[in-house]
């Protein structure tokens, strides 16, 4: 029988034995096997090519570190952010994702949280990783208030397509650069296309990326290169609260440009089925994303030859240039330091220069890792497909001072800007008119959501 003294030194001695285990670092066969999640909105072939990354990783550095990553598909950026929105009112930390693919829809959420796992607070832990090999203009996209939230994933701009054909034909040698270039090319146009439908030069409605990127082309006031729709130089130094581009005058140039195309007959007011437009031949420019290009070659199949080249300006003193788009992958904080290591450790995999390389083949997106233009796979990519050289040569002219909008009620701003574009012409109002109309309604919503989220 034990006394009560031998008891209490068998006690200590457990506690002891425990303690001096928990203060061993564990081999990789002994810790707990780790399962991350990774929310993402990217279908056809990068929801294709991030699975097959996602393979290659668990089969590969996430075997050797014990650590398997669950990709999960959550619909597009707006479905997937209305998904993540009330786990994180809710604060219902365990059932957010541990990675997520995030769009401009949903930074905002990312940023109020105090969830967020930043970029800043991973590169504390992490002084191997080179932070100056990812792409400066995507990297720059995801970073607010000189904060790195995350990092760019995936990385697109818009630039205009072109049917050179039809252009040949008609004798234009040379795509347009300019609104009144576009309405030049459109009178020497034939009326019709080969199948006899009604051929028109363009066709869009203006919305929020696009009209940051025409009055982002227009240089400042302030000494800066470009102008902004929203002030804090749009929201990226903070909360947005306010219409800028109403007062600078500059929203009134872009629609009195605008209504000029129209009235030339160089525009169709509509947003919907534009690709399709473009491959029926019924118009001969698409302004569009560089992710597109691999599926517009591959569905125009030889019928015509594709151009590409720089987004058009609005007029000849504005700047070449358009805004980074895209995806930035972010981290959630859970309260456990092992899953945002192995979590950081999957968002670098992601964005190494071999496999941006080959997410860029494989959908058109450009490689947001600088060293990925090394990548042997990568440059005769570009040698078969010459305009996929577009974008990063239009990114590398574009001004750092010009940034995407980013907004709290991003939705309704976008199709509020759409609305509004497509009755000045509709209706025939006046720009001036469109330019009060659009102030009120836009700033409305600015002053709605500040205050329900004061």
């Amino acid at each position: 029988m034990k006394t009560p003294f031998a008891k209490n030194l068998l006690y200590i001695g457990l506690i002891l034995s425990l303690f001096c285990l928990g203060c061993r670092r564990p081999e990789p066969a002994e810790r707990d096997h780790i399962h991350l999640s990774f929310w993402h909105s990217s279908a056809d072939a990068a929801g294709l090519a991030f699975d097959t990354f996602v393979r290659e990783f668990n089969e590969g550095p996430g075997a050797a570190m014990n650590v398997t990553v669950e990709a999960v598909f959550q619909g597009q950026y707006a479905e997937a952010t209305a998904k993540l929105r009330p786990l994180l009112q809710a604060e219902q930390v365990y059932a957010l994702p541990d990675i997520m693919e995030i769009d401009a829809t949903g930074v905002v959420d990312f940023l109020q949280t105090p969830f967020a796992y930043t970029v800043d607070e991973a590169l504390d832990r992490d002084h191997s990783f080179n932070l100056g090999g990812i792409v400066e203009a995507p990297l720059r996209a995801w970073n607010y208030g000189g904060r790195q939230l995350g990092l760019p994933l995936s990385a697109s701009t818009t630039i205009m397509y072109y049917n050179k054909s039809i252009l040949d034909a008609a004798g234009i040698t040379s795509p347009p650069t300019t609104f009144e270039e576009i309405i030049l090319a459109a009178r020497r146009l034939p009326a019709q296309n080969s199948n006899g439908q009604a051929l028109t030069a363009y066709a869009n409605l203006p919305n929020t990326p696009l009209l940051a990127n025409w009055i982002g082309q227009i240089p400042g006031r302030d000494g800066t290169n470009a102008s902004y729709l929203v002030n804090m130089r749009n929201g990226r130094d903070g909360d947005a609260t306010a219409l800028t581009a109403d007062g600078e005058g500059t929203l009134l140039t872009f629609l009195r440009a605008w209504r000029d195309l129209y009235e030339a007959g160089a525009l169709l007011n509509l947003s919907s089925g534009l690709t399709n437009l473009f491959l029926t031949e019924q118009i001969v420019f698409l302004t569009a994303s560089t992710s597109q290009m691999m599926s517009l070659i591959n569905q125009i199949d030889g019928r015509f030859e594709l151009g590409s080249s720089f987004f058009p300006r609005i007029n000849a003193s504005s700047n070449f240039g358009a805004t980074v788009s895209g995806s930035g992958v972010f981290m959630f904080n859970k309260g456990d330091q092992a899953r945002l290591d192995a979590a950081w450790e999957f968002v670098k995999f992601m964005c190494s220069p071999e496999i941006q390389a080959r997410f860029a083949i494989a959908t058109g997106y450009m490689p947001v890792n600088a060293a990925s233009s090394q990548e042997r796979i990568f440059t005769e990519h570009l040698e078969r497909y010459p305009q996929a050289k577009v974008g990063p040569e239009q990114l590398a002219i574009t001004s750092p001072d010009m940034m995407g909008v980013i907004v709290g009620p991003a939705r309704n701003f976008y199709f509020e800007i759409e609305n509004q574009g497509s009755a000045m012409l509709s209706d025939r109002r006046s720009p001036e008119e469109t330019v009060g109309i659009m102030s009120r309604a836009l700033n409305l919503l600015l002053d709605d959501y500040t205050e329900a989220n004061r």
